[in-house]
């Protein structure tokens, strides 16, 4: 017997018309010799796409198919409705190939989805380190409760020796041990597939081909925000990381910022993240063993304070989410090189067993760090320079016996006639007493370069520092008596820093490290990357659906390049001084935590006030939106946070309105909301916020909102009538007072074109 499975994703909003076309021609396969089988899957974690599946009572019977009229029939009904040719596998239920595939039928009933993607999602990520392992998809027959876990091994022998052992089976699959009671299981070998004159994936000499929509090129922090968001919105993605395993140790960015905590909120790991981390509560510099300034971090107003977190377990969150939405990153496997065409991106990747992929894509999204590979391949240059610290940096992970206040970044300085000669910063991580320390290397690493220039970034041909290293730096600029002990773990490193002259080539893009290096001062470089990361997802999704305004994507440089120079050069500007600007901590502070970035000249931004009173002391167009609170929604029994109704993957419309304002007037404002949603294919939800004293209209929709406790009015600084256009990214797109219906028309069209 022969099964094919044929994997194809529909362009968003055709899916049922896939359903239709595949019904059609099913009937007429069902009618061909040797035809035992015919089923369309649905992937049960990517809405857009589906699975055909053909059983053949031999390969002949399959192969006169493939040469006939209805195949050719099938093509041509699927090629409207469907981006990519497709994914197509072919296998026998007797071996003479290596590849296995394993089909396991269960139920999961509907009731039950969420116990059972959760346990999925960890099962993913367990099995993923079984030798042999290589990949699967979760299937679901349309209208039913069975699903289809359908895997993919490198040999028969692999799966066999695992699933022969019950305890190892147990251990992987225990999450979803209580579906797995009854189940269906059969077995598939790989053959060659005519159709594409090519053999499947079975060692090292397979050329494998794959479509997706967005191929992102590493799995650190930027690269995996990217893919969650793609993943939040429907967009099929790749992410691809050439490190075989996470790192395991704080060998990078501690500090996660506000502004990154409140993206965290939107993704749903804000939680799992404070859990995990500590408050940062302030910092404290000293000079010569003089303190010169102490300020506290935990400033009212906030939404968040400044949690310490290793990289590590920033990456462990994004990549666990991640796997809730059905995408897991490749590791072991490494961007080669690519091509780009009008239509899209062709990659050629390395794989962990020493194979090699070639992807199709329609956009590319390096995120692979500070020797991007990506970067080297579109011949991006650093402007005016990769510029390098002379100096040598160590790194140690240690525990300080010291009497310090806790929560505290401490920077110990040392200056001679002015000019400083030491350096000491001390960042407190998770455990008693326990700090991440900086400081300059001993002068001996530096000889061992010979005299040449250290690479940039971490060093494997030196040696490790020593606790020995650690502790002369401490006797010679942290108090009397303080004392290191308990390395874990020690590195030295070199700092560069530059931004690349451009973000965006054609179809491929540039992100984080790949696009910009920074010294670790204020932890700038992961916290930077993630708001560049969240800056372009939003806007690749709707070029993906094909709903964006031709410059949408041009955007993403004319928006975050300039906040990527800003940063580079506060960070350089701030690395040898005790502080940048003492007049105004607080306002520094904000600033570093990325609370009062603003895209505020942007063209992608703009707003319509013929008052100039109007709107003042409000957030302005390009700023953060803020959250406001004490808003309610009949119904609902408690009070509303503003974040509520602008958190998801959409924009948000908010009209705001008091008693000043008739009937006609809220209606006309009704109507308007109608039409932008139309302009925007769907991808805006609009609000209507009423002063306590307006009277409600009798609104179908939007939805009503009463500024209960008038925090909306004074934080928007609004009056009469305005409007607010919140971005996706939670910055304000547009504003207007009074309402300016035309001017939010010709807004959005910036954002969605001609879409109606």
């Amino acid at each position: 017997m022969i099964r094919t499975m044929f994997r194809l994703r529909a362009h968003p909003g055709r899916e049922a018309d896939v359903v239709d076309a595949w019904r059609d021609v099913a009937g007429r396969i069902a009618e061909l010799p040797g035809a035992l089988r015919q089923a369309l899957l649905h992937d049960a974690l990517d809405p857009h796409a589906l699975v055909l599946v053909t059983e053949w009572s031999d390969e002949a019977a399959w192969r006169a198919y493939q040469a006939g009229p209805v195949a050719g029939q099938l093509a041509q009904a699927l090629g409207p409705l469907c981006p990519e040719p497709g994914d197509r596998r072919v296998m026998r239920d007797v071996p003479p190939g290596s590849t296995v595939y394993v089909d396991v039928e269960l139920t999961v009933p509907q009731s039950r989805w969420e116990e059972f993607r959760r346990g999925y999602a960890e099962v993913l990520d367990r099995v993923a380190r079984v030798p042999g392992y290589l990949r699967e998809e979760l299937l679901r027959e349309p209208g039913s409760d069975t699903h289809h876990i359908f895997a993919e091994w490198r040999s028969a022998a692999q799966f066999h020796q695992w699933i022969g052992n019950p305890a190892h089976a147990e251990e992987e699959a225990g999450p979803i041990a209580p579906f797995l009671l009854d189940i269906r299981r059969r077995l598939f070998h790989a053959v060659a597939d005519p159709a594409t004159s090519r053999e499947p994936r079975t060692g090292r000499e397979a050329d494998v081909h794959r479509t997706t929509d967005v191929l992102v090129v590493g799995a650190g922090p930027t690269g995996l925000t990217v893919a969650v968001e793609l993943a939040r919105r429907g967009i099929d993605c790749r992410v691809v990381e050439k490190l075989a395993a996470p790192p395991g140790h704080a060998d990078k960015a501690i500090g996660v910022h506000c502004r990154t905590m409140e993206l965290w909120e939107e993704q749903g790991i804000v939680r799992e993240a404070m859990d995990v981390g500590i408050w940062l509560t302030g910092n404290m510099v000293f000079v010569n063993g003089v303190q010169t300034h102490r300020m506290s971090w935990e400033l009212p107003g906030l939404p968040y304070a400044h949690l310490g977190l290793p990289q590590y377990e920033t990456e462990r969150l994004l990549t666990e989410r991640l796997a809730t939405l059905g995408v897991r990153p490749r590791r072991g496997t490494e961007l080669i090189s690519f091509t780009q065409d009008d239509d899209g991106v062709t990659a050629t990747l390395t794989t962990a067993d020493g194979g090699t992929e070639t992807v199709r894509a329609t956009y590319l999204v390096g995120c692979d760090g500070a020797h991007s590979r990506v970067r080297e391949l579109l011949g991006l240059t650093f402007t005016g320079g990769l510029g390098r610290f002379p100096q040598l940096f160590m790194l140690g992970d240690v525990d300080v016996d010291w009497d310090m206040p806790d929560g505290h970044l401490l920077r110990f300085l040392h200056e001679t006639d002015g000019r400083m000669d030491g350096m000491l910063v001390c960042v407190p991580l998770r455990g008693a007493h326990r700090y991440r320390i900086a400081t300059l290397a001993p002068p001996r690493f530096f000889a061992q370069t010979g005299g040449q220039d250290a690479p940039p970034g971490f060093s494997e041909e030196l040696a490790e520092p020593t606790l020995a290293d650690v502790q002369a730096a401490l006797d010679r600029l942290a108090p009397p008596g303080t004392r290191a002990s308990n390395l874990r773990w020690s590195s030295v490193f070199r700092i560069s820093h530059g931004i690349v002259d451009r973000y965006r080539d054609g179809r491929v893009f540039v992100a984080g490290d790949a696009a910009h290096l920074h010294p670790p001062a204020g932890g700038q470089g992961m916290n930077t990357g993630i708001q560049d990361a969240w800056n372009l997802a939003w806007k690749l999704a709707l070029a993906v659906r094909g709903i964006a305004a031709p410059g949408l994507l041009d955007s993403y440089e004319t928006e975050r390049r300039p906040e990527g120079e800003e940063i580079v050069g506060r960070a350089v500007r701030m690395a040898f001084t005790d502080e940048l600007d003492r007049a105004d901590l607080e306002r520094q502070f904000l600033q570093e935590m990325s609370m009062l970035l603003s895209y505020a000249g942007s063209p992608l931004v703009g707003e319509s006030v013929t008052d100039p009173e109007a709107l003042r002391g409000g957030p302005a167009a390009g700023d953060r939106a803020p959250d406001v609170e004490g808003l309610r929604r009949p119904g609902v029994g408690h009070p509303l946070r503003l974040r509520e109704l602008t958190r998801g993957t959409r924009h948000t419309l908010l009209v705001y309105a008091d008693s000043s304002a008739d009937e006609e007037t809220l209606h006309a404002a009704a109507e308007l909301c109608a039409e932008v949603r139309r302009q925007a294919s769907g991808e805006l939800d609009a609000y209507l916020v009423l002063s306590p004293d307006a009277r409600a209209p009798r609104l179908l929709a939007p939805p009503v909102v009463v500024d209960a406790d008038g925090g909306y009015r004074a934080g928007y600084a609004v009056a009469g009538t305005a409007l607010h256009l919140i971005r996706p990214d939670g910055h304000i797109g547009f504003r207007s007072c009074p309402l300016d219906a035309d001017g939010l028309r010709k807004h959005l069209h910036l954002i969605f074109g001609g879409v109606r």
